[in-house]
Formats: C-alpha cells, sequence, structure tokens
C-alpha cells in the first residue's frame, strides 16, 4: 500500500494500469510473477493485490477517484507521506475511523460488530486470496475423503461409480446404457465399453483398477493396450484408486493409441468438479461493481468492476 500510495504523491491524477506497471518494474518482477493467477484462475496475483491495496487506502481517506480509472492522494494521504511512514498495513490503517467502518463486518443478525482476525495469514492477502486458499485446503480435504471411502467400497460399486461419473460427464449415452456395458465382458483386459458420445459414434474401452495402495506399472497398460488391439479400439480410459508408475504414464504416452490413465487423485478431482460424491453444502458468490451499468452515455467502459473491488 505505501508504495502505491508514493506514486500518488505529487498530487496529479495517476491511472491504476500505470500504477501497476510502474509497480512490477518497482518490485523487479518476472514474466512468471506477472502471470501468476489466483487459484481461481480469473484474476492475476499482482492486479488483484494492487486493486485490493488501491481500495484499502481509498476507505481510509489516503487517496480518492477523480474519475474512473485514476487515483489521487488527498490532503489526508499526503500527511501520511510526510510522515513518512516505514510500512503502511491494516493496523496502521485503523487509526482512521472510516476504515475501520469498512474493514469491520458486521453480523446479520445483529447489529454487533465482529472484527476480522488480525492474524498474518489474513493481514497478508487479499480477501479473494484468503477466500481461495480456504477453498482449496477444503476441497483438498474432501477429495482425499472420498478417495478414503471408494478404497472401502465393494469393487462393484467402484463400477457404478465410474458409470455414474463418465455419464455425468457426457460419456456413455443413458445411465442404464452405460450400467449395461461396463464390466460386461471382463475378458482380455478390459472391464467394459462404453459410448464415446450419445449417437454411439465412437466407443471407450474401460479398465477400472479399486487397488489400495499398489502401483499400477507398464505391465497392466501394456495388458489393456494389448485387449483394446484385439479389438481393432484406438481409445482407452484405465482408472484406478492408486498411482500409476512412471514407465506406465511414459509408456501411455507414447502409444499411438489414445489411452488416458486417471489415478486416485485425478478421480477425486473429476467427482469433485462434477458433483458425484458430493453435494453442495454452501455457496457463496463473490461479486464486482457492473461499471457499465453506471455508464451515462451507455458505452462499454471496459473491465467490470475496476474502480471498485
Amino acid at each position: 500500500m505505501l508504495p502505491l500510495l508514493k506514486i500518488a504523491a505529487d498530487g496529479k491524477e495517476h491511472h491504476i494500469r500505470d500504477a501497476i506497471n510502474s509497480l512490477e518494474q518497482q518490485f523487479e518482477l518476472t514474466a512468471e510473477d506477472r502471470k501468476e493467477l489466483l487459484p481461481s484462475g480469473l484474476d492475476r496475483v499482482f492486479d488483484n493485490r494492487v486493486g485490493w491495496a488501491r481500495t484499502y487506502l481509498k476507505k481510509a481517506a489516503l487517496i480518492d477517484y477523480p474519475k474512473r480509472g485514476y487515483f489521487q492522494a488527498t490532503e489526508r494521504g499526503q500527511k501520511v507521506l510526510a510522515g513518512p511512514p516505514s510500512k503502511i498495513t491494516v493496523a496502521f490503517l485503523k487509526q482512521f475511523p472510516e476504515f475501520v467502518e469498512f474493514y469491520t463486518t458486521k453480523k446479520s443478525a445483529s447489529n454487533a460488530a465482529v472484527a476480522e482476525p488480525e492474524s498474518p495469514e489474513v493481514s497478508n492477502q487479499t480477501p479473494e486470496e484468503t477466500l481461495e486458499v480456504g477453498y482449496l485446503k477444503l476441497r483438498t480435504q474432501i477429495e482425499a475423503d472420498l478417495l478414503a471411502r471408494i478404497k472401502k467400497c465393494a469393487p462393484d460399486f467402484f463400477e457404478r461409480l465410474v458409470v455414474t461419473l463418465l455419464t455425468t460427464m457426457g460419456y456413455g449415452g443413458s445411465l442404464a446404457d452405460a450400467g449395461r456395458a461396463i464390466g460386461r465382458s471382463g475378458d482380455g483386459g478390459v472391464d467394459g465399453v462404453i459410448k464415446g458420445d450419445k449417437l454411439g459414434l465412437d466407443l471407450l474401452y474401460i479398465q477400472a483398477k479399486r487397488w489400495d495402495d499398489t502401483t499400477v506399472g507398464s505391465p497392466e497398460i501394456q495388458k489393456f493396450v494389448g485387449a483394446l488391439f484385439g479389438k481393432k479400439a484406438k481409445k482407452g480410459i484405465f482408472i484406478t484408486t492408486s498411482t500409476f508408475s512412471k514407465a506406465a504414464i511414459d509408456y501411455a504416452a507414447g502409444l499411438d493409441s489414445k489411452i488416458i490413465l486417471i489415478d486416485g487423485a485425478q478421480l477425486t478431482e473429476l467427482m469433485f468438479d462434477y458433483g458425484v460424491g458430493v453435494s453442495t453444502a454452501n455457496s457463496y458468490v463473490v461479486k464486482r461493481i457492473d461499471s457499465d451499468f453506471f455508464s451515462e452515455e451507455g458505452e462499454p467502459l471496459g473491465v467490470q468492476g475496476e474502480d471498485v473491488k
């Protein structure tokens, strides 16, 4: 926040994009640093942090927004810079009542104010980062619990799980068709075959291994490929609850046939993404100001929510 405020020290109007470019150079960010995204993949980490730094300074009345996309130091901001402070933190900004009013959250059921925890993790992250880091931690734990449960299930349940997941992803035609196909053959290293599309124009051969901790090696993949060759098939999916050895992965990657390997971690990721075996407990929608809505000219104004984070 202090480097951003220093940019406005001359009292002139500065565009936020110019400030971001200036700070990137000041911090000597690499190309990789500049491209780093939030876990959601919807916003760049550095841009997000600069945006929230600007918001915090605005809420503390250290800067003002003279017009869309621009900011400049206020009289209070100039006095703070004359101090000068060694750094500007959330704790520093809490000396200003306007910022305290903004930063303090209120319970929905009452008027009692509850201050946010002042932990290093919270104070060093933007609200989006805090929210997404918490989400990823929760997701990782749920996926680990999913895998542990799957490994304890009966083999036939695992086959049904595979059917449900693939049909949810758009493969296999109807659930009834896929259910009849999986687990039907059981010969030659193939557990079943399903439609690659709803019309059955393409077929996918499936091998499903519900193993605990045994690594799937290249011999298992070779056996599966041999079964596909015997059926003149070129597409297959090998799903396991364990992991694949490097040799197995390299072997599958070097084949002319398209063989997809899905290990336990990838399996639970897909289940989470497609809502198989999990249900929604709560949903939080992150919104931003729609700048177009407030445009009197009715012309597009570019990125939504540029002025307000």
